[in-house]
C-alpha cells in the first residue's frame, strides 16, 4: 500500500500531493442533492447571480472532502485504523465550478495510542489550493494509523 504507517510520518513532513481535480457542476449538483442541502447558493444559478460571487459557489463539504481525498494515496493508504476527528476546518476562499484543485499535507503532531501500542496517532494538516495557488480550504485531522 501506498499509505504511509506512523513511523514515517515525522512532524514537519510535508507532502504535495499529486494529481489535482477540477470539480464539476455535476460534482457539485450530485453532493449538494444526495446529502439533502438544498441551498440554493449550490443549486440555482439565477439565486446565484444575485449574490456577492454572481455565480454558484461548490458546495464547501464536497470541497473538504475532495481535498481529503487527494491526500490518501500518499499519506493513509491502506495504513489508517481510523479517523478520530477533525478540528479548524476553514474556507478562506470560495470554490466555483471549473476550479481546479491541489492538496499538500504537513505532519503537525504524533504520538503514541496509549490504549493500543500497536497504532499512533498523527494530527496532519490538509489545505487546498486552486488554479491560482490561492488557498480555499484547510483542515486539521487525527488519525489513528498502524506501525510497521
Amino acid at each position: 500500500m501506498a499509505g504511509k504507517h506512523f513511523e514515517e510520518l515525522e512532524t514537519g513532513r510535508l507532502f504535495r500531493h499529486q494529481p489535482g481535480r477540477t470539480v464539476t457542476e455535476t460534482d457539485n449538483v450530485l453532493f449538494s442533492t444526495l446529502t439533502m442541502n438544498p441551498q440554493p447558493l449550490h443549486l440555482d444559478y439565477q439565486f446565484a447571480a444575485t449574490t456577492q460571487f454572481g455565480k454558484p459557489l461548490v458546495n464547501s463539504l464536497f470541497t473538504l472532502g475532495l481535498l481529503v481525498g487527494l491526500t490518501v494515496a500518499d499519506t493513509t493508504l491502506g495504513t489508517t485504523v481510523g479517523n478520530l476527528g477533525f478540528e479548524k476546518v476553514e474556507f478562506p476562499r470560495p470554490v466555483f465550478i471549473g476550479d481546479t484543485l491541489t492538496a499538500e499535507t504537513e505532519v503537525v503532531d504524533r504520538r503514541e495510542s496509549k490504549s493500543h501500542p500497536e497504532w499512533g496517532i498523527v494530527t496532519f494538516e490538509h489545505r487546498a489550493r486552486n488554479q491560482h495557488g490561492e488557498v480555499v480550504a484547510r483542515c486539521r485531522r487525527a488519525a489513528m494509523m498502524k506501525k510497521a
